[in-house]
């Protein structure tokens, strides 16, 4: 019998999961080797089997038992049938199967030794199903050393889930214990979870998959017990709407024409600030007020309704009440391409579900793809769009998607102050229209965007950006800031956008198979986004060897501790760098092992020109994969009349140019807070950004984005080889 057959025959006998023979069953389907088995009723049936090699194990089989072993319905090592009959009569009467409908019981023949590993999956409602696999066995819960990975999954995928547990090492044999074969795990994996696996082809069928153990030795592996879970009947993936080609995008990020709907003729609405911004940011293409009385909006004509309008608007702007804006949709007639719709009200609270679904099925009547609702609109310099006051105007290479209009906010201004320039910032809302995965298509297709980045807080069709993501493959940059991670933060993040987060373990799963970054906070979301908008990536290799060269002992043993602890090695130099600064003869308290500690009086030397003597040693003799320099602007003040920064900086740039992609150099610039200092480390910070170096305002800072950029180039290596 097929799967599916075997599928539609439990769901008929209305079982909501398949006891552990027609699991078995299953997997023998795909070529997973199970023990040879017998189905008998009770004990007394039991004296009579055949067809087995003894010993066996005898299991109850209950759709009310869900842990055969804690209810005492396992016996193990059995020699015969009368051990057979025994054992069934005492499980029979143990206090935690007594009472309990039982089916039959299962007796089968004995797996032979070896490891214990547990191979599991279960249904995510956004991304589809997921495998997992770990160590341990009955105590798989307890040592949770596991790895997820998002189906379906590569033969490297299956290999780097071994090599991700920390236990992995068991596999090869410790302590007198024999190895056993990596590859028959991988190929069981694969037989699950691969293309074509049996998890692909009962995708919408299957919630939870449980193998535990699979007896794995050095000749192969045999699942011992086998628990399936069926999903609910109508429960299918989320799908977002249907796709908008990336090039119709173009339109959306530099409109010829804008129409505002909700700005007033007598008082100040958000519609009306929208207006006032765009046209103080200089856009000066056709903006229509909508307006059914007035004649003229904030010195612009008005226009009662989108068919009065002199052309067709590629973008509106809508900010009304949110039982307004289904109908305003309805009469858009094919006169808009996109909408954004600021209001809130809709599923991000229960009573406004179903007003979101009017909102959806009113743009479909009126022709018009919509962004929103409950955000708060775009930013592009490219198109002269923007929502925040006067934003820059540099068109940059970072775009960015943002559920949250709010933190969209934060990040253009924060991360203007950085020296981010974005291509693009669109905030999104509850996307119930478009959202996050359309746009990053037109990202990742669009030729001004070198790096893109993403806050989200629950995808709709996660299928689909697993997908966009491993079409990618890693070629742009992705780095997703995901809220609602945590038990506490999915409750906020429903309530927010009336999103469902997902399981953390998916978002992991996801930049381990994609090559994604993730970022835990926006302070590292912004300085991972600075460090991919200014250096170029490796495509062979990681970068690992650090060095770090600045003033501060104390900082820069701290540091490497802290880069260590993210991968990142600051290593000492070897004989021909140090003999290279040795011969510099730089003043005493300079120490020149790596980290290189320069006090503020090495700095000074030369009026800060020994820097690039400095640095030139280090290039040439010790091949640094990244560079810190790290200056303690509060050090330099009142330490005479010349001011070394800018030739630091100056000799930052000469070194790299000297030596071109040889190493990620990076500035920190730290500061006492004064607002002298802050005000000389904003002057230095466009110093340095001018001529394209990154400048972090704390070494950790610089370590976290560093340590991202190491990670994503290791993914780019591996997909390689």
């Amino acid at each position: 019998m097929d799967a599916k057959s075997i599928i539609a025959d439990a769901r008929r006998d209305g079982r909501q999961a398949l006891d552990e023979e027609t699991g078995k069953q299953l997997l023998a389907g795909c070529g997973i080797a199970v023990p040879q088995s017998v189905v008998v009723a009770d004990g007394a049936a039991a004296a009579q089997i055949e067809g087995l090699s003894f010993p066996v194990v005898a299991k109850v089989m209950s759709e009310e038992i869900l842990h055969k072993s804690d209810a005492g319905g396992v016996q193990i090592n059995l020699q015969s049938a009368t051990d057979v009959k025994a054992a069934i009569d005492t499980m029979a009467a143990a206090p935690g199967i007594k009472g309990r409908k039982i089916d039959c019981y299962l007796v089968e023949e004995m797996a032979p030794k070896g490891q214990e590993v547990v191979v599991g999956a279960v249904r995510d409602p956004q991304f589809g199903p997921m495998i997992m696999v770990g160590l341990g066995g009955i105590f798989v819960e307890v040592l949770a050393d596991v790895a997820f990975r998002l189906c379906p999954i590569t033969e490297q995928d299956a290999v780097s889930m071994l090599d991700e547990l920390r236990g992995s090492a068991i596999l090869d044999g410790v302590r007198g214990q024999a190895a056993v074969s990596r590859q028959a795990i991988v190929d069981v994996l694969l037989k699950l979870g691969g293309e074509g696996g049996l998890l692909m082809a009962l995708r919408d069928d299957l919630a939870e998959v449980d193998v535990n153990p699979l007896i794995v030795s050095a000749n192969g592996a045999v699942a011992v017990d086998a628990r399936f879970i069926l999903c609910e009947e109508d429960s299918e993936t989320s799908q977002d709407g249907a796709a908008v080609e990336t090039s119709d995008f173009e339109k959306l990020f530099a409109p010829e024409a804008i129409a505002v709907v909700g700005a007033s003729s007598t008082s100040v609405t958000i519609g009306n600030t929208f207006i006032q911004r765009m046209r103080n940011y200089g856009f000066d293409k056709p903006i229509y007020p909508i307006h059914p009385k007035a004649d003229e909006v904030e010195g612009l004509k008005a226009y009662p309704s989108f068919a009065d309008m002199p052309t067709a608007a590629d973008y509106c702007y809508i900010a009304v009440g949110a039982a307004n804006v289904p109908p305003v949709l309805a009469s858009m007639e094919n006169r808009v391409r996109f909408a954004q719709v600021i209001s809130s009200g809709f599923a991000e609270v229960s009573h406004g579900v179903d007003l979101e679904a009017d909102l959806v099925a009113s743009a479909r009547k009126g022709g018009v793809r919509v962004l929103g609702p409950n955000c708060l609109g775009m930013y592009s310099p490219r198109g002269k769009v923007t929502f925040p006051v006067n934003p820059s105007k540099e068109l940059g290479t970072v775009g960015v998607i943002s559920q949250s209009g709010g933190l969209g906010t934060d990040i253009i201004t924060r991360g203007e102050r950085r020296g981010i320039r974005f291509s693009g910032l669109v905030t999104v809302g509850n996307s119930a229209d478009l959202g996050p995965n359309d746009l990053l298509e037109f990202y990742l297709a669009d030729s001004e965007t070198k790096v893109v980045g993403m806050y989200v807080e629950g995808i709709r069709d996660g299928r689909r950006l697993f997908d966009v993501l491993r079409k990618n493959n890693a070629d742009k940059p992705v780095v997703i800031l995901k809220g609602g991670r945590t038990q506490k933060g999915l409750a906020a993040a429903a309530s927010h956008t009336g999103s469902l987060a997902g399981d953390d373990r998916v978002w992991v799963a996801l930049s381990q198979q994609t090559g994604c970054v993730l970022a835990e906070t926006l302070d590292e979301f912004l300085d991972i986004l600075l460090a991919f908008q200014t250096m170029t990536p490796r495509r062979d290799k990681a970068t690992s060897q650090v060095a770090l060269f600045g003033n501060g002992g104390g900082t820069s043993v701290l540091a490497t501790d802290f880069f260590y602890r993210h991968g990142l090695d600051i290593d000492p130099f070897g004989e021909a760098a140090f003999k290279g600064l040795e011969a510099l003869e730089l003043p005493p308290g300079t120490s020149i092992a790596n980290p290189v500690d320069a006090p503020v009086g090495t700095m000074q030397q030369e009026e800060g020109r020994i820097a690039e003597k400095i640095l030139d040693v280090i290039y040439a003799n010790a091949s640094p994969e990244a560079l810190v320099m790290h200056l303690n602007l509060a050090a330099f003040v009142g330490r005479g009349p010349i001011d070394p920064l800018d030739n630091l900086i100056t000799a930052a740039e000469r070194v790299q140019e000297k030596y071109p992609g040889q190493a990620h150099f990076a500035l920190v610039l730290r500061s006492s807070g004064a607002p002298d200092i802050e005000e000389s480390k904003q002057k230095y910070r466009q110093r340095a950004l001018d001529v394209g170096i990154p400048v972090y305002d704390e070494l950790s800072n610089t370590a976290f984005a560093l340590a991202a950029v190491s990670r994503y180039e290791a993914f780019v290596a591996a997909r390689s080889t």
